[in-house]
């Protein structure tokens, strides 16, 4: 039974052991600055990767310029010696890594010339440029003939990250090492001292002592935020019972307020939401002419070319373009111009002022009407209609090589069910239409 009971050793409470504030800041620094400088050395080898490659994507787009219209021209005139000579220039090009060309003939299969620095096709991250070059074989023709493809040097690129990266490491750990340093040396002298006293003193606060003020040892002259932080403590414990009645009218104050913000929100919303439906009314209308803008037509394009496939109904369009309308602008100045494009809109809404018929202007001098139950050779009559409306008017135009007066270039596109499965094709198609009749000699109607 003795054996049942044993003595049980009694221990008295442990203390709370505090650590040093010093041994604590060593080490906080110490990761501070690791992580600071892993997270430098990250950032600033990010950028001069992107520097690095911003440089070489100019360099390339250099090369790219000096022989873009040159190699173009080698392989519209079937020139083989210039040619060569001016691939193996790409080639050579200290940041080029691989360069290919793809020669386009027609009728004959594509040919392609490659040059590459690499053993093999490896992945590369250099930036690479597409082009395509074309040949202007007399003014106003361009002909596709080929596909330059340029890659940036893989290897130049990493040697010079490389070099950037050393620099860049070297650089930050002395940084770091300095700023480590410094915090804690500043730290140590300026700071650890007076927190400690002030933690004294504000461990011995109670009310019965809040008029015991804190004063920390140190110079009268110097003012800095620990001084801020001892005339705070001071006003804390001297204003402490007005500051909650203070709250207490400001919690007052405060709940008026709101209800008062609620009521005048309430009024600025009613207006906003009329402001809002005036200025969508604003923007389905061009500020210049009044007729449909850009995101009217847009908004009602599809709903006229749905309605004409439902009801298997023929739909037209016309594109109108005013005919050497930057000469007339050099020649009369923007502000005759404006009332030029003014005067041809009204003719617009007069010729076309039936119902469901959309007149609108897409910008500058273009002009498209949306004609349902229209076809084409109806469209074509009404579009002549207007071109003699707009003679009537004998609007002066002095710079213009087809007329003595403003005239306009009409392109007419009729929808075709069976190729167009959406407007823009039927657009594309009266765009088409348009310089069909500006290659005919302008002032005309094409289809």
């Amino acid at each position: 039974m003795a054996d049942d009971f044993r003595t049980v050793p009694i221990h008295p409470p442990k203390t709370r052991t505090f650590s040093s504030l010093g041994r604590r800041l060593v080490l906080a620094t110490l990761v501070f600055c690791l992580c600071f400088t892993l997270a430098m050395v990250t950032l600033r080898t990010w950028q001069a990767w992107e520097n690095n490659l911003a440089q070489m994507n100019s360099e390339l787009v250099l090369i790219d310029q000096v022989f873009q219209n040159t190699l173009a021209h080698a392989i519209w005139e079937m020139d083989r010696e210039s040619l060569d000579k001016q691939i193996t220039s790409v080639a050579n090009a200290a940041p080029v890594g691989r360069v290919a060309l793809n020669i386009l003939r027609p009728g004959q299969a594509p040919e392609i010339i490659e040059f590459n620095r690499y053993a093999s096709n490896a992945s590369s991250v250099a930036p690479v440029l597409h082009r395509q070059l074309v040949a202007q074989p007399y003014i106003g023709a361009n002909e596709k003939v080929g596909e330059l493809t340029i890659e940036g040097d893989n290897n130049l690129l990493w040697e010079r990250l490389w070099d950037e990266a050393r620099s860049i490491v070297i650089t930050q750990v002395i940084q770091s090492l300095l700023l480590a340093g410094l915090v804690m040396t500043m730290f140590n002298r300026l700071v650890t001292v007076h927190v400690v006293h002030i933690a004294r003193h504000l461990g011995k606060l109670s009310p019965q002592t809040l008029n015991s003020h804190l004063k920390l040892q140190r110079s009268v002259r110097r003012q800095d935020e620990l001084s801020l932080l001892e005339s705070k403590v001071n006003a804390l414990q001297d204003n402490l019972h007005a500051h909650l009645e203070r709250q207490h009218s400001d919690e007052l104050a405060l709940a008026a307020s709101r209800d008062q913000l609620a009521e005048l929100v309430e009024a600025r919303t009613s207006e906003l939401k009329a402001a809002n439906q005036a200025l969508e009314a604003l923007s389905r209308h061009d500020a210049l002419t009044g007729l449909a803008n850009r995101r009217y037509f847009d908004e009602l394009k599809d709903v006229e070319f749905r309605r004409a496939i439902r009801h298997n109904t023929p739909l037209a369009v016309l594109m109108c373009d005013v005919d050497f309308f930057k000469i007339y602008n050099d020649t009369y100045g923007h502000i005759k111009g404006d009332e030029c494009l003014k005067q041809i809109a009204g003719t617009l809404r007069s010729v076309f002022g039936r119902s469901g018929e959309l007149t609108a202007r897409l910008g500058g001098e273009e002009f498209v009407v949306v004609l349902p139950n229209i076809n084409a050779s109806q469209a074509c009559e009404a579009a002549q209609r207007f071109r003699e409306s707009l003679a009537e008017l004998a609007l002066p135009h002095g710079g213009s090589a087809v007329s003595p007066f403003v005239t306009l270039s009409i392109g007419v596109a009729e929808l075709d069910t069976k190729t167009m499965d959406h407007f823009d094709q039927l657009l594309q198609r009266a765009d088409q239409a348009l310089y069909r009749a500006k290659r005919q000699g302008r002032n005309c109607v094409a289809l």
